[in-house]
């Protein structure tokens, strides 16, 4: 019997995650907002402050995301500052926002796949602040949430159901970013696209490539879609450190 069931194929999901009998519990998304909290109270033990924990935090001094400071060579900044917070509203929020949407987007993509969306979308509102918020210093997990949002996007539109609601709910967002002082607009739509074509090549890349008939290989190209993804991100920010290197005279 033990035998039998090695070789029985393991059934998958749209996004090549195998499907399981029982729901999974989503531990990336548990374990995302237990490292998020963390690091916001230590920032506040550092600070005695959870409403202020920015200010006289060493932690927050050096990881929040300030472009002139990452040309310099400080790149842990890059990750760093999307498991920042300012205050405690704020990291309620994006909390609560993470809880809501990313078990179940953890729960199609698989527990990897998932991680290294976030982890993308985190690169990709990093590096569109960079690129257009020079001299902002920016922190929090809002961008790889709008990601997770992209991502949601994405799955709906492949199992052909109406990405309406989570659309309205980018929209929202994306309205209160433009509109109230102090949000990083750019940071939330860098995300938000990067989360969405991570997801999309995990997603729509095994169709373009021609391999939907074959799953081991769909599976493979899907993961490969998504490293591009991760890749590009990358270059992006090491073109733009460069280019601020040169013209911050570093």
């Amino acid at each position: 019997m033990a035998a039998g069931k090695r070789d029985v194929r393991p059934v998958r999901n749209v996004a090549g995650a195998v499907v399981s009998t029982q729901r999974p519990t989503p531990w990336v998304t548990y374990a995302l907002m237990a490292v998020n909290v963390a690091i916001f109270l230590i920032t506040a033990a550092q600070s005695r402050s959870i409403m202020q924990n920015y200010a006289g935090s060493a932690l927050f001094q050096d990881w929040a995301l300030y472009p002139p400071l990452v040309a310099d060579g400080q790149l842990a900044r890059i990750v760093g500052s999307g498991f920042l917070h300012f205050g405690l509203i704020h990291i309620a929020v994006n909390m609560f926002a993470l809880w809501i949407i990313g078990r179940d987007t953890e729960l199609v993509l698989g527990h990897t796949r998932y991680f290294l969306v976030y982890l993308a979308s985190i690169l990709g509102g990093s590096a569109s602040v960079m690129l257009f918020q020079i001299n902002a210093v920016t922190a929090g997990a809002s961008g790889a949430v709008f990601g997770l949002m992209g991502a949601q996007a994405i799955i709906l539109l492949r199992l052909r159901h109406s990405p309406a609601p989570v659309i309205t709910v980018i929209a929202i967002n994306v309205f209160i970013s433009i509109t109230i002082p102090g949000i990083s607009l750019w940071g939330h739509l860098g995300g938000l696209f990067t989360g969405a074509a991570a997801t999309a090549g995990i997603l729509y890349g095994p169709q373009l490539l021609g391999a939907t008939n074959n799953r081991e290989k769909a599976v493979t190209v899907g993961w490969v879609c998504l490293g591009v993804v991760v890749l590009v991100t990358l270059a992006i920010i090491a073109m733009r450190i460069l280019q601020l290197r040169a013209s911050l005279g570093y």
